[in-house]
């Protein structure tokens, strides 16, 4: 199993002491990003300091709303803005419940009512392999014409029975085969070496350090 470093990456694009917004208000996703890349030396902020609302995610792709999350957050806040879109991908639903993942089972977003339709949706099939998938842009202002792009992967299955406590979202039913836990039975150092977006940062990272 190859393990994501966590040693600090010659990022010249993003200085340390530039301020960086994060564009979410997810609480689950703002605690993984700090907890990756503050010990790095970035000056990270999230938009929620700057009262940033939710951008709208109308799109049917990941990279399609991290982009305009990313746009949106520079143009409010007048800073470099970081976005990630992500969600879960279950093959035998044929990728979904994919960028509806936060909104799977409806408004209001219930991480409680989106596993239990999760569940629900998979009983019939035997399939239940499925992966978290991230895509990370990065902009240095609102009209950056050459957003930094990177993404990552995380394979798994689907477990009808919540195991752990930890994490957010889908973590309960996210089943990594080889280590026999689920994402929630994870410690967070862990699972920020292992996840999506801990693989999305590094490859963000290694393109800023070509830059």
């Amino acid at each position: 199993m190859t393990q994501i470093s966590t040693q600090k990456v010659s990022t010249p694009q993003i200085a340390s002491k530039q301020k960086i917004v994060l564009a979410s208000n997810n609480q689950g996703k703002l605690k993984e990003f700090y907890h990756i890349l503050a010990p790095m030396g970035f000056d990270l902020h999230s938009q929620v300091e700057f009262q940033v609302p939710d951008a709208p995610e109308p799109y049917f792709t990941f990279l399609e709303n991290a982009l305009t999350k990313a746009r949106h957050c520079a143009k409010l806040t007048g800073l470099p803005a970081l976005a990630d879109d992500s969600g879960l991908c279950v093959n035998a639903l044929h990728g979904a419940p994919g960028v509806l993942s936060a909104r799977f089972a409806g408004e209001p977003k219930s991480d409680q009512r989106n596993n239990l339709k999760l569940v629900e949706s998979l009983a019939a099939h035997s399939d239940k392999s499925a992966y978290y998938y991230c895509v990370l842009v990065y902009v240095r202002s609102e009209n950056d014409p050459q957003p930094v792009i990177a993404d990552g992967l995380w394979r798994g299955e689907i477990v009808a029975q919540a195991r752990g406590d930890a994490g957010f979202g889908y973590d309960p039913h996210f089943y990594l085969r080889d280590l026999d836990k689920t994402v929630a039975q994870l410690a967070s150092e862990q699972k920020n070496l292992l996840s999506h977006r801990a693989k999305a940062l590094q490859a963000l990272l290694a393109k800023l350090a070509q830059d």
